[in-house]
């Protein structure tokens, strides 16, 4: 999400780090450039012409930090300001102590309100611990009832069925009754939807709302619509009250006009984006660090929840033990690249990490056809080693030409591909063995360390990142000897060899 403005906007405000001083006219010049990139992505025009007066008047302004460069604070600005244009602070679900609370899903036929209803129902019960229970008050669009019950059992969630009766007020009142009966602490409500907004569609949601005193309504949106999205929004908010927005098919919205927009024109937040088709893939929408990753600071914090939760941790702690021992193995490797297959895409990966650090590293963000490339590539790697007998995954000495052959016809590839696979393991092994010798393995693990690294890393091109949460407490990670004892080293040797 957000390819398009993000590319633009860190070019532009490369451009004015590249300035030795910075003057009013190449503020002027970075803002116009900023201002079309937002109309290009189709933020609202509002939007847009009120997000450059507010850079505008605090780059001019008093806002000066003195440890700051002048570029970096244009671009500290521009953080806050997009900051608190996505929404500020992040927004939660709200519940209280009445059983059950009732949360409403509206928005217009096509949205994808129903697959919404299963994926929030699975994030409460796997991140709230919360029992949720679906029921469906669509009784217009045929089989729709039918499609929350195949997606509620695909969530591994509970519905609410009641065949006899198709009024909406019927459904949700007795809804509510068995929900209080069985201990289900969330009603979820997926209600009927249209393909344009009337009449009879508010008037059968404001009743809903009435009979059960919603604690949430939460209005679903295609992102790919952009701004039909946002006025679709606005009127929803207008005649019923909605208290935040959930944003589908993020993943394919290279522009992101809708999610720029929708706070500042309806004043409610955006909860939650859909992320994929899967019904795991629903992530809680924060401000601070989809700026971070628009202008190239990447989402450590989120990257790390995404490890934690999908990562098998004692197996990682086995690998690294044996890492620091040198002797980690083919088998180890197979298992560690399916552990990254775990999650998601190249691309999405190397989104979460900052620019600064993958140029660090000599690596270029990808876009999705190189991702696909590279996962292909994975699965050709791990061929291989699923060739190998056990022996030859465990020592990679005992590879002669042979063993070599018979690895490339079994996994479909060449024996140069094996070959190279070899050659890329050493010298991983020897990698390893010179971080571990140089202290990085040390003193709270390799993991951990590299970690608290990443999340110091994002910056405002200079400006130590204290964004997305509580940093403070995370040092830097020592990365081998300093530049200047390089330096002196190579200086030796050319004296020697004199």
């Amino acid at each position: 999400m957000f390819e398009s403005l993000s590319d633009k906007l860190k070019r532009t405000l490369k451009n004015l780090r590249g300035e030795g001083v910075l003057t009013k006219e190449h503020v002027d010049a970075a803002l116009r450039e900023i201002r079309l990139a937002l109309l290009e992505a189709d933020v609202n025009y509002k939007v847009a012409k009120d997000f450059i007066a507010s850079v505008k008047d605090k780059a001019e302004g008093q806002q000066v930090w003195q440890e700051l460069k002048p570029s970096e604070q244009v671009v500290k600005i521009v953080f806050d300001e997009l900051v608190e244009l996505l929404g500020g602070q992040s927004s939660r679900l709200v519940f209280t102590k009445q059983v059950p609370n009732t949360v409403m899903i509206v928005g217009l036929q096509g949205s994808g309100k129903t697959t919404s209803t299963g994926k929030i129902a699975r994030w409460l019960a796997t991140n709230q611990d919360r029992k949720p229970l679906l029921v469906s008050v669509d009784i217009y669009r045929p089989a729709a009832r039918e499609q929350l019950k195949v997606v509620a059992r695909t969530a591994g969630q509970q519905i609410f069925e009641h065949p006899e009766t198709n009024d909406p007020l019927t459904l949700v009142r007795e809804a509510h009754k068995h929900a209080q009966q069985t201990g289900f602490d969330t009603l979820l409500i997926d209600t009927a939807g249209r393909l344009h907004i009337d009449d009879e569609l508010m008037e059968e949601l404001v009743n809903i709302k009435n009979e059960t005193r919603p604690v949430e309504i939460l209005f679903v949106a295609d992102a790919m619509t952009g701004q039909d999205a946002v006025r679709s929004a606005e009127e929803f908010h207008r005649r019923v009250g909605i208290t935040g927005v959930i944003l589908t098919k993020m993943d394919g919205d290279a522009r992101g006009g809708a999610a720029l927009s929708i706070k500042q024109v309806i004043g409610q937040p955006v909860k939650f984006v859909g992320m994929g088709e899967r019904y795991d893939a629903l992530e809680p929408f924060y401000p601070d660090r989809v700026a971070q990753r628009i202008l190239g600071m990447g989402d450590v914090l989120s990257l790390i929840e995404e490890v934690q939760s999908k990562v098998d941790q004692s197996e990682a702690e086995e690998q690294l033990k044996k890492l620091q021992k040198n002797e980690f193995t083919l088998d180890d490797f197979r298992s560690q690249l399916r552990q990254v297959k775990k999650l998601g895409s190249f691309s999405k990966i190397m989104k979460m990490l900052p620019d600064q650090l993958l140029g660090g590293f000599g690596m270029p963000q990808l876009d999705d056809e190189q991702s696909k490339l590279m996962e292909q590539e994975l699965k050709r790697t791990e061929a291989m080693i699923d060739s190998m007998t056990w022996e030859e995954r465990n020592d990679h000495r005992i590879l002669n030409a042979n063993r070599r052959r018979r690895i490339a016809r079994g996994s479909g590839t060449t024996v140069q591909s094996v070959n190279q696979l070899i050659k890329q393991y050493t010298e991983m092994r020897q990698m390893m063995r010179q971080l571990s010798s140089s202290g990085m393995f040390g003193g709270g693990g390799f993991k951990s360390k590299m970690m608290r690294k990443m999340a110091g890393m994002p910056d405002f091109g200079g400006l130590g990142g204290d964004m997305g949460g509580d940093q403070s407490a995370l040092p830097a990670l020592p990365s081998g000897p300093p530049r200047k004892k390089q330096q002196q080293k190579k200086k030796k040797k050319k004296k020697r060899r004199k």
